[in-house]
């Protein structure tokens, strides 16, 4: 049996010495990658890439479920193959995709039929589940705050389950995710990850995990096609499948339910809120600017007291969640992980954009000279332009 990759690699190796007029380039192995999507394996875009500069002009390969699983990535590659005058040879089903007398009929065959057995690994592997789901069986690293995952229980961390325990009860008070994270960091708890900043994604995670009330909920997210497997959120596609775990919880399920129904009016109360509001801003800079951390920027009042005057700036939108540095220092919360960029005024920005602008249409032979000398365009480039 050609189970394990040692012995598919001998398998070539073999074939290859009982062919001496043929001369190995390179193997190209997507080991433990579903052969039914081309995009997720490296090697084998790679062997494409090298294909169409020419390395070599012919490719073995077992079987068709070895080179694809997907009939029409199997037929696209090999007639891309084919026009490149490069022939794939499937030595166990003795296809040769030159031939062209039934070659790519019996490569349609074939390939139908591994795209249909990948179907019916797919059909087993979801019915397996469903059972793992119904014994309660834990997916994941298990790194859950309040939890310590034990072989293949959760047990309460009694430190982490106080943090988990202070975001219910101040969001049953009428807290909201601000006030919820400026006490979690004021107090020095930590994430799951150790961290001191908090993010208003992890506590809003926290407040929706249904682990917290002693069940476990699946199929949070799903795989529409098995031929693609991308997986995607899971927005009433499928039934979700919730069973009672075998973990203590942390709050009653009393708790946890009135948590749902307050999170389910302020979610309507601000899609009301931003019914009509659009993404797209009017301001040059908004669009544009990016700050070093990836984030955009938010563009803000500022008035000076001392001066009695009013102008904008632009700051990184990461610190409209987590504050500046100042501010977070100035209230004795860390400065982990925070964003160091600072304020940037408008006057600035329009000073330097005139100036880098004025440097460019002042001369524009000039700039144009130099952008052809970097693009290596030469004369006839300036011309062009």
């Amino acid at each position: 049996q050609l189970s394990a990759l040692e012995n598919q690699v001998q398998y070539y190796d073999d074939l290859i010495d009982r062919h001496p007029d043929w001369v190995l380039y390179r193997r190209y192995i997507d080991e433990g990658i579903t052969g039914t999507s081309i995009a997720k394996r490296k090697n084998f875009v790679r062997m494409m890439e090298d294909a169409k500069d020419g390395h070599f002009d012919l490719i073995v390969t077992r079987e068709v479920s070895r080179f694809a699983r997907n009939t029409v990535d199997t037929l696209q590659q090999t007639r891309l193959l084919k026009r490149m005058g490069i022939e794939v040879y499937f030595t166990e089903d003795g296809i040769w995709t030159m031939n062209d007398e039934d070659g790519e009929l019996r490569l349609t065959i074939m390939a139908t039929l591994a795209q249909n057995e990948s179907k019916k690994t797919s059909m087993r592997v979801k019915a397996g589940q469903m059972v793992s789901f119904q014994n309660g069986v834990i997916y994941g690293t298990g790194n859950v705050l309040g939890y310590d995952k034990v072989g293949p229980e959760y047990v309460i961390n009694e430190a982490q389950a106080g943090t988990v325990r202070k975001i219910y009860d101040m969001y049953l008070a009428g807290n909201g995710y601000q006030k919820i994270k400026k006490r979690l960091e004021k107090d020095g708890d930590l994430t799951a990850m150790g961290k001191s900043l908090w993010h208003y994604a992890t506590i809003g995670h926290i407040l929706k995990n249904r682990l917290y009330c002693g069940e476990l909920e699946y199929r949070k997210e799903y795989v529409p096609d098995y031929l693609e497997q991308k997986r995607a959120k899971n927005n009433g596609e499928l039934d979700r499948v919730i069973v009672e775990g075998k973990h203590q919880p942390i709050v009653t399920k009393e708790e946890f339910e009135k948590v749902q129904n307050l999170l389910a009016e302020r979610n309507a109360e601000s899609r009301n809120y931003r019914k009509n509001k659009g993404t797209h801003s009017d301001d040059l800079w908004r669009r544009k600017l990016r700050c070093q951390c990836g984030h955009a920027f938010a563009k803000t009042r500022w008035h000076s007291k001392s001066r009695d005057f009013t102008t904008y700036t632009y700051k990184c939108y990461d610190q409209t969640r987590t504050g500046t540095i100042s501010a977070r220092l100035k209230n004795g919360l860390s400065i982990e992980g925070v964003c160091r960029a600072p304020l940037v005024q408008d006057w600035k920005i329009h000073t330097m954009a005139q100036k880098v602008l004025h440097a460019v249409f002042d001369d524009p032979e000039g700039t144009l000279r130099e952008a052809a000398a970097v693009l290596g365009l030469g004369a006839a480039g300036v011309g062009q332009a």
